[in-house]
């Protein structure tokens, strides 16, 4: 019995990579074959967004609460552009992690510094999912985002 349960254990460790991998891919597979090709740099964080670091910031990781201040370029995974804000004036300004931006932005800004600029792939059930944002974002789509920090008040 005994020598059983040693092999059940083993068969879970040998597999448990295998299955964690393929529960992590979000991405549709049309989308990841073109986003592999497309961005094959592109690092992946653990929720399944990918990202492509175009400039290095410094300072502290954003955190949760903090105000930061954005522009930004939203594109279909086609390339059409379907929002964008590069006003210095009024920058996109928001609190991390407090639901106000899609889930993967949340998630992604997390990762980065004040000074980040990043190109960001956010697979469709961290954007808009099944219901999109009609207009403009079709249900299921992969979204591209042009990200970059331009400062961060931190929650005190």
């Amino acid at each position: 019995m005994s020598s059983l349960r040693l092999l059940a254990a083993l068969c879970a460790l040998v597999s448990a990579p295998l299955l964690l991998h393929a529960q992590r891919e979000k991405l549709p597979p049309d989308d990841l074959d073109f986003v592999e090709k497309t961005w094959p740099q592109a690092k992946k964080s653990n929720t399944g967004i990918r990202y492509v670091v175009e400039r290095e910031g410094k300072g502290p990781l954003l955190m949760p609460g903090d105000l930061v201040m954005v522009h930004y370029v939203a594109k279909l995974l086609n390339g059409k552009v379907f929002d964008q804000n590069h006003d210095d004036k009024h920058p996109f300004t928001f609190r991390v992690d407090r639901g106000i931006v899609i889930d993967g932005w949340d998630q992604i800004l997390q990762l980065m510094r004040p000074g980040d600029k990043w190109t960001v792939i956010i697979p469709p059930e961290l954007a808009y999912g099944r219901k999109g944002s009609p207009p403009l974002v079709p249900g299921y789509a992969t979204l591209v985002f042009e990200i970059e920090v331009l400062g961060v008040k931190k929650d005190t």
